[in-house]
């Protein structure tokens, strides 16, 4: 069991920066890949990021050099840095975890967690 708990989200205007943290609990955390998707109103759930243990990370060309992902084994927590956010990155976060590469059907994840909210006003 890989239980996720994501925090750090919240409302900001379009430019600004915010800081996601994925924590979970578990010895497997390291040799899991962790992955972040975000689902906005009446869309699909999609993958933008993800990181693997060996610091391999995979961005989605509409984060591509705003968003960062990192992870810190010590604390058991995967990072997501987002800078010049714009409305269009409104969404729920959600951080799951896999063995395995990054991959973007959300059906191969063994773990999530419950989500977080982000909202960037114009």
């Amino acid at each position: 069991q890989v239980p996720l708990v994501e925090s750090g989200g919240g409302l900001v205007q379009a430019g600004d920066s915010l800081r996601l943290s994925c924590a979970a609990s578990g010895r497997a955390f390291t040799t899991y890949t962790i992955s972040w998707f975000r689902q906005a109103p009446g869309k699909e759930r999609e993958l933008i990021t993800g990181i693997i243990w060996n610091n391999t990370t995979y961005y989605a060309d509409s984060v591509k050099g705003r968003f960062t992902i990192s992870r810190d084994n010590a604390k058991n927590t995967v990072y997501l840095q987002m800078n010049s956010l714009k409305p269009e990155d409104t969404a729920v976060y959600y951080c799951a975890a896999r063995a395995g590469p990054v991959l973007s059907n959300k059906g191969l994840y063994n773990y999530w967690g419950q989500g977080t909210q982000v909202t960037v006003s114009s």
